[in-house]
């Protein structure tokens, strides 16, 4: 049996409890074993004190986190069940003293976008997107809803809520990168449509048989950093990494405050020691000069180029530049501009109130890397050790997805989520229009909503205008298209396979994996205002979440269904507060 849970019930692991056991720990009454001379000390004295307590507790955390596996004697990734956050443990019950200075006024930003809009196969048959297999979205949402707090409707983004859990699709076969995969079923939210979910999955890696990793740690350690959700969390986020590091890999260490600076030269590794001794002598103070840090650590990584190996940036930030380039498209050209000399870029998104999840989300794709929030260690232990081989390790670049619906079978059609990777029909076959990457054990999930013809859409039909007339082959719904290129290449290849319209099944009939991913659709559209939903409640999304949680290894769609329960509670909530203001 696993001694990870029980970890968790320690009050570090326990959503950073901590912080609530020591501010009671501050009363001698809570603590009556406490020496007299502490008692009465000044309170300023006390939470200094404390402060420096918490910071010791979470720079030990990885250590009694760390667990290795072995097979045959080989390293692997280790298994890990990952218990829900205790709702009751709350970032804001922490006193002030633990959330650094004074707070921010909530400035967050985050990308406006309008849902895919409706398409009529007649006018439109072709649908085109850039694969994305980011998650971070998932984390910061579950963030807002455990702080009693429904999410901004722009902090959704459905495909990483989707795309945030694990789902068993068949593997690669042949000489192909990723295995793909289509189901079809009654859409649970709407009688008259269809739900079609492409599935994509790429083998997976154990640690020793990555290749050689050159990483460069980017660190924010600006004032905005100076919270416990800031700096402390990063330092015990990348010494989690750190103990996954082998002999051939090296690490580089960058900061950036009011400027610049290399902490640690490319060291090897083996030297454990040595670089979370770099980690943990970081202190946060200063404006944010992050262009700067970004063109430093690209220097570094340039240093330590390894030919035919990993060689990535790991970003953690608040995403709060104001000194120097802060521009969010010069940015994001930088970015782009970089990737072309090999080197890609991961983003860590850490922080509150001041979050730039717009610039993080963004420089990641620009980047040719992947963005993940990290709202606890447990979040952090998922992305840089459970799933460390998709976090660093790529299998195929610039992946996109085509699907031609066929007229004769569906009238009209819409793309659930991915409103920001949305390409034209010619950008499919042009290599040289940029796309998303997977790395390896990554899955892909895209759905589309379907109304076949005869069924009852969401568009008025035309007067002067008739269905395009096509051939039925098999009877066909739709031809799937997926282009990708093999890392170090820059001509793609291309997949093609037919959607049979005869595939259709009750939801009731539907796999485990599609009734999950269905769920949570449907939760991340009723958080943007439940526009294509209908009656379709948050009860019925998490009563359909509860019946197709299956085996749920790691705990995570069991704390999906608390979280779709949570935020019922709040919305009810709001819902009476609006009511008795409008009464009064």
């Amino acid at each position: 049996m696993s001694a990870y849970p029980l970890l968790l019930s320690r009050p570090l692991l326990a959503g950073f409890a901590a912080g609530v056991l020591i501010s009671l720990g501050a009363c001698s009454a809570a603590n009556p074993e406490a020496p007299a001379s502490e008692a009465g000390s000044p309170q300023l004295s006390d939470q200094a004190r404390e402060r420096a307590e918490l910071h010791a507790q979470l720079a030990a955390a990885p250590a009694q986190l760390q667990r290795k596996s072995q097979v045959a004697g080989r390293a692997v990734m280790p298994s890990v069940a990952y218990a829900p956050m205790p709702m009751s443990v709350q970032a804001d019950a922490l006193p002030p003293a633990y959330l650094g200075k004074s707070r921010d006024e909530n400035r967050e930003q985050y990308q406006k976008l309008a849902d895919n809009p409706v398409h009529a196969v007649a006018e439109i048959p072709v649908s085109t997107f850039s694969i994305d297999v980011d998650t971070g979205s998932y984390a910061n949402v579950r963030r807002f809803l455990n702080g009693g707090q429904l999410p901004p409707q722009d902090a959704v983004r459905l495909e990483e809520l989707v795309n945030y859990f694990p789902y068993a699709y068949p593997l690669p076969k042949g000489d192909v990168p990723f295995g793909v995969h289509t189901e079809l079923a009654a859409t649970p939210w709407n009688p008259e449509s269809r739900l079609l979910r492409i599935a994509i999955k790429a083998s997976d890696l154990r640690i020793d048989e990555l290749p050689p990793a050159n990483l460069v740690f980017l660190v924010d350690v600006s004032g905005s950093m100076d919270r416990r959700d800031g700096l402390p969390m990063v330092q015990s986020t990348l010494k989690l990494l750190v103990e996954q590091l082998r002999a051939q890999d090296k690490v580089s260490l960058v900061v950036y405050a009011g400027s610049s600076s290399v902490v640690l030269e490319p060291t090897s590794g083996s030297e454990k020691a040595k670089i979370r001794a770099a980690i943990d002598q970081l202190t946060a103070g200063g404006s944010t000069a992050g262009e700067s840090g970004i063109q430093l650590a690209y220097q570094q990584a340039q240093q330590g180029f390894i030919d035919g190996g990993i060689n990535r940036i790991l970003l953690a930030t608040d995403g709060d530049f104001n000194v120097g380039i802060s521009d969010f498209e010069t940015l994001k050209q930088l970015a782009a501009d970089k990737r072309k000399t090999g080197v890609s870029l991961t983003t860590l998104g850490f922080g509150t109130d001041n979050y730039n999840e717009q610039l993080m989300e963004q420089l990641a794709d620009a980047g040719d890397g992947n963005y993940a929030y990290i709202d606890n260690l447990r979040e952090a232990r998922k992305v840089l050790v459970d799933q460390l081989s998709s976090t660093l390790a790529t299998v195929a670049r610039d992946v996109k997805i085509q699907v031609e619906f066929n007229p004769v079978q569906v009238s009209e059609y819409r793309l659930l989520g991915y409103e920001n990777r949305a390409l034209k029909r010619e950008d499919f076959s042009n290599d040289k229009v940029d796309a998303g990457e997977i790395g390896a054990g990554h899955t892909v999930t895209a759905l589309y909503e379907v109304v076949p013809v005869g069924g009852k859409g969401w568009l008025e039909p035309l007067r002067y205008q008739q269905a395009a007339k096509a051939s039925n082959p098999a009877g066909e719904l739709a031809w799937l298209r997926i282009r990708y290129k093999a890392p170090g290449q820059d001509v793609s290849k291309l997949l093609e396979q037919p959607i049979q319209a005869a595939d259709t099944r009750a939801i009731s009939q539907a796999s485990e994996d599609l009734r999950f991913a269905a769920a949570v659709a449907a939760f991340a559209q009723q958080l943007k205002g439940a526009t294509y939903t209908g009656r379709f409640s948050l009860a019925d999304s998490a009563e359909l979440a509860r019946n197709a949680k299956g085996d749920d290894r790691f705990g995570l769609r069991g704390e999906f269904v608390q979280l779709v329960e949570l935020a019922q509670s709040l919305q009810t909530s709001t819902n009476r507060s609006t009511s008795a203001r409008v009464q009064q």
